[in-house]
């Protein structure tokens, strides 16, 4: 039996769009792929995205390992996803942290409905994409929730 697999940018969003996105699709477990997991959105920092996260019910596990570094980050604000992807698949996916990594993303996934969070509103343009499709095979069906579609 497959599972669902969900993913969200923040770009544009306030945490409390987020969390009704993440409700709404029925998310137990914000997975925080971001290597740098510091903003200057109110509320997208780690320390008050996950406080605000468990105000709203909701769990918070940050796979800094799964981030993508600095040039795949460049690359990616350059529009340039295929770098991006190039990037963080030899640097990130294809080590054998990155796939440690992967192993216990898939695996709690498998345990408890996920959603992967990263800034890219677009998930063509991020590395989440990357992420949800090497899970694929594992038996993960990816949906992308953008959360500016859903009333507060």
């Amino acid at each position: 039996m497959r599972k669902t697999l969900f993913t969200i940018g923040y770009e544009g969003l306030t945490p409390e769009r987020l969390h009704a996105a993440l409700r709404e699709a029925g998310v137990a477990v914000l997975a925080d792929v971001r290597a740098v997991a510091n903003s200057r959105k109110r509320g997208f920092s780690k320390n008050a995205l996950k406080a605000g996260l468990a105000e709203a019910g909701l769990g918070y596990e940050h796979f800094r390992s799964l981030g993508t570094p600095k040039s795949g980050r460049e690359a990616a604000r350059a529009h340039d996803a295929g770098l991006m992807r190039r990037i963080y698949c030899e640097e990130v996916l294809d080590t054998a942290d990155g796939g440690l990594a992967l192993d216990a993303l898939a695996e709690l996934a498998g345990r408890t409905p996920l959603c992967l969070l990263c800034f890219e509103r677009d998930p063509a343009r991020c590395h989440r994409r990357v992420l949800a499709e090497r899970l694929g095979p594992r038996g993960f069906d990816t949906v992308d929730l953008f959360g500016d579609s859903f009333e507060l």
